[in-house]
């Protein structure tokens, strides 16, 4: 399959996807927000739809969206006299329907460019599209590696990160900002409404198995980017869409490192 150039564009974009979204993901599952990212990817469908509108490049104006959307998620969690929930789920509903409303209104848009982005498009990743995506992708690392001690810290436990002086609220905006940059680095990959399964499934399973933070860290981003190498190369010669193909690997390991984990666990529990 790589004798052609879009699917090496493919394939890079899928591994930077499936190396960055667990290593956000891990922080969301630890704070109990693993339902963000699919929320913010609702958000980052309005900033679609204006960039279609408005003839720019969408995976731009998505990001746009989507951090003005975790910053606006993050006030709401602090401040509104709301239900969080109830404030959240506002905000996720007026993202999705303003996405879907200036798409139609968008000149030469139609219902193919929508599900493209919502469901993930692959092969259709350009030039442009993979140079941003890398971009993207190395501002998470580096974000993580710099901060990722701090994260951890107020992700385990936000009272004991505000004794030790770190700025509880400050490390929670970046978290959301990340997400929101993990959102649009995933959309080309699985799409908007499967983005959060790549950063949530890897990292569940390598709970089933790693003793510490650092190991489920490093063997979530490992299983996520088997499971977008293993799930793009099946759509491949299946002919069946990648990003579907890619989560549904993805939980397909869930399954077997669960299975496995339990058995291996009742057979160290049974006595010689």
């Amino acid at each position: 399959m790589f004798d052609y150039e879009f699917m090496v564009r493919a394939f890079v974009a899928a591994s930077v996807v499936g190396l960055a979204a667990p290593l956000v993901g891990i922080y969301l599952v630890q704070r109990r927000l693993s339902l963000l990212g699919d929320g913010i990817g609702h958000i980052a469908l309005t900033g679609i739809g204006v960039a279609l509108l408005t003839n720019t490049a969408p995976l731009w104006g998505a990001m746009i969206a989507a951090v003005i959307g975790a910053v606006l998620v993050e006030w709401l969690r602090l401040k509104s006299k709301l239900a969080g929930d109830t404030a959240l789920s506002l905000l996720f509903y007026g993202g999705i329907a303003g996405g879907v409303l200036l798409t139609s209104m968008a000149a030469g848009a139609s219902s193919t460019s929508l599900t493209a982005y919502l469901f993930g498009s692959l092969t259709t990743v350009s030039s442009a599209d993979l140079i941003a995506v890398l971009i993207l992708g190395l501002c998470i690392l580096l974000t993580v590696a710099t901060l990722g001690r701090q994260l951890t810290n107020v992700s385990v436990d936000p009272e004991h990160g505000h004794v030790q002086g770190l700025s509880v609220r400050g490390l929670s905006l970046v978290l959301a900002i990340l997400s929101a940059v993990t959102v649009t680095v995933g959309m080309r990959a699985v799409g908007l409404l499967l983005v959060s399964a790549i950063m949530v499934v890897p990292v569940v399973a390598a709970q089933r198995v790693a003793k510490s933070f650092l190991q489920t860290a490093i063997l979530s981003s490992l299983l996520g980017w088997i499971s977008a190498a293993a799930g793009l190369t099946i759509s491949y010669y299946v002919d069946v869409p990648p990003g579907s193909t890619i989560v549904l690997f993805a939980l397909a390991v869930f399954v077997l490192v669960a299975t496995f984990g339990a058995i291996f666990t009742k057979l160290r529990k049974e006595p010689r």
